[in-house]
């Protein structure tokens, strides 16, 4: 027998009996638990509940008091959104039942007032405005039933950003983050406006939000544990925006909900 031929042999048995182990040994090895699922609330990397009130740094006369028709600095809009804002009048808003077209989600964050922020369940953050009275639900889950009409605050799709965590074993709890942000999109939005005067958004608008929290302030420049939020915006409208109009929003955190103060919309300020 040719030696070399023998060997051959010897080495593809040798190979058939290992790959057959192998794959006896796998198919006799127990399954490996899943790692279980931590809920959102749970795994928070940050704490927004509480009552926030909104300090305006920026665009404060566009903000604390309602513009003259034709004012639109700053706002991105294009040609049709100017024709459209041209036509403002409140009253006839306020007649047609429109009142809160100024409080839709791309714009009620901007509104001076204040925050109540809760979780409706472990899976849905609540926010909720005392200007306009109006209940932003951020859900952790996309909807399961359709969409119905679009509505002021539209489906926000909220998600925590946090940095990268060890990889674990099989089965072991999921360490919650130690910081982070939160990223929220809306869409399916009823169409309204960006500021009070009537610069308008289309039913096509996206947004995009990012929450962060910090406990100290660039504005402030002080250290004494005040919690601030700080809340920056993008707005895309392929309709009405000739560009992205980007904001930043700052909040402060409040110690209780004393100086809490509902009130319904309105078209005129």
């Amino acid at each position: 027998m040719n030696c070399k031929s023998s060997s051959a042999r010897t080495a593809v048995t040798s190979i058939v009996v290992s790959l057959f182990l192998a794959t006896a040994l796998h198919a006799q090895a127990p399954a490996r638990p899943a790692t279980p699922e931590v809920a959102p609330k749970q795994a928070a990397p940050i704490d927004l509940t509480g009552y926030w009130v909104a300090v305006v740094t920026e665009d404060w006369r566009w903000r604390m008091v309602t513009p003259a028709k034709g004012d639109y600095a700053s706002v991105p809009i294009n040609l049709a959104a100017k024709t459209m804002a041209d036509k403002w009048d409140p009253s006839k808003d306020e007649a047609a039942g429109e009142q809160c077209r100024s409080y839709g989600a791309p714009a009620i964050m901007r509104v001076p007032g204040r925050l109540h922020i809760t979780w409706q369940d472990d899976r849905t953050l609540k926010v909720e405005t005392d200007a306009g009275e109006q209940t932003r639900l951020l859900r952790f889950d996309e909807p399961k039933t359709p969409a119905g009409a679009p509505t002021w605050q539209g489906i926000s799709l909220a998600k925590w950003e946090t940095p990268r965590v060890p990889a674990l074993g099989a089965g072991d709890p999921q360490p919650k983050a130690a910081f982070g942000d939160l990223k929220v999109t809306t869409s399916h939005l009823r169409p309204g406006y960006l500021r009070k005067n009537g610069i308008p958004y289309s039913d096509k608008t996206q947004m995009t939000e990012y929450w962060d929290l910090s406990t100290e302030h660039y504005l402030t420049g002080t250290h004494n544990g005040e919690q601030w939020l700080v809340v920056t915006t993008q707005v895309t409208d392929p309709t009405y925006l000739q560009e992205d109009w980007i904001t930043s929003l700052n909040f402060r955190k409040e110690p209780d909900g004393s100086k809490w103060d509902p009130e319904p919309c309105s078209a005129k300020w």
